[in-house]
C-alpha cells in the first residue's frame, strides 16, 4: 500500500475514534424551571410541591390547585415508579397524610378518565383496593392521591377540598460535557495509540523501501564481454555456413 493512502486511512480512523470519544464525554442533562420556586427533578420531569404555611397545611379546590401551578400542569402519574417517587418525597414537604390533586378529568366523549395536560387516556392506575364504585356524577369526578399509601380515590371536583398540590413539567434538555476523568484519559490514550501505530507503520514502510533500494544497488550484473578477433571470425563463419 502506498504511504499516502496508508496515512490517509489512519487519519480517517483517528478522526473517527476522536469523535466517538468526544460523544461519550458528552451528557444530555435536564434543567428545571428557574422561577424562584423549588423544583425537584425525577427522571426527565420536574415537580413542585406547593408548601402551605409553617407547620400547617392549606386546602385548595381543584380550580385553585390548577391556578397555583402558574402555567404548568397538575400532577400526572404515568408509572408505578413515578407514583412511588411522590410517596417517598411527600414526607419531606408535608407532615402526615396529604391528599394530592391529580390532573385528571372525565371525558364525556370517550367516557374515560383523561389527563389534563395532553388529554391522553389514563393508562396506569392505582385505585384503592377496597374502593366501591363511585356514585359521583361522571362529569364531576376528580381524583386524589393519598400520600401515605399512594392509592387513588374518586372525589368530587366541586365539593371536596383536598390539601395537596404538586405541579409538574418537562425538564429542558441540553448537552453538557461530563466531568469524567476516565473518559478524558481514554480520549488521550486513543489519540496517542493511533499516532504511535501510524508512526510504526510509516517507519516499517520506509525501512522496507530503503532495504529494497540497497538490494537493487548490490544486485549482481555480469560484465559485458568483448569477443576477440578469432572468436568473431568463428561466429561469422558459422553464420555464413548457415546461409543457403
Amino acid at each position: 500500500m502506498e504511504p499516502k493512502k496508508e496515512m490517509h486511512r489512519l487519519g480517517s480512523v483517528l478522526v473517527t475514534v476522536f469523535v466517538l470519544c468526544l460523544q461519550l464525554n458528552l451528557a444530555v442533562t435536564g434543567d428545571c424551571p428557574a422561577d424562584g420556586r423549588t423544583w425537584v427533578p425525577f427522571q426527565d420531569k420536574c415537580y413542585h410541591f406547593v408548601h402551605g404555611e409553617e407547620d400547617s397545611i392549606k386546602s385548595y379546590t381543584f380550580e385553585r390547585a390548577k391556578s397555583l401551578c402558574q402555567g404548568f400542569g397538575l400532577l400526572t402519574i404515568l408509572s408505578a415508579e413515578e407514583n412511588d417517587f411522590v410517596i417517598k418525597y411527600s414526607p419531606q414537604v408535608w407532615k402526615g397524610n396529604v391528599n394530592v390533586w391529580l390532573g385528571m378529568y372525565y371525558d364525556t366523549d370517550s367516557e374515560n378518565m383523561c389527563w389534563l395536560h395532553d388529554e391522553a387516556p389514563v393508562r396506569y392506575t392505582n385505585w384503592e383496593d377496597s374502593s366501591s364504585p363511585s356514585d359521583l356524577v361522571p362529569v364531576d369526578t376528580c381524583v386524589a392521591l393519598h400520600s401515605n399509601t399512594g392509592k387513588w380515590e374518586n372525589i368530587s371536583c366541586l365539593d371536596e377540598v383536598e390539601n395537596g398540590v404538586i405541579c409538574k413539567t418537562d425538564q429542558k434538555t441540553e448537552t453538557k460535557p461530563k466531568s469524567n476523568a476516565l473518559l478524558s484519559a481514554l480520549v488521550i490514550l486513543s489519540v496517542v495509540a493511533i499516532v504511535g501505530i501510524s508512526a510504526v507503520i510509516w517507519f516499517l514502510h520506509q525501512r522496507h523501501n530503503i532495504g529494497s533500494t540497497i538490494m537493487t544497488a548490490f544486485e549482481y550484473h555480469p560484465p559485458f564481454r568483448v569477443l576477440n578477433s578469432d572468436q568473431s571470425y568463428l561466429v561469422e563463419a558459422e553464420e555464413t555456413d548457415t546461409v543457403p
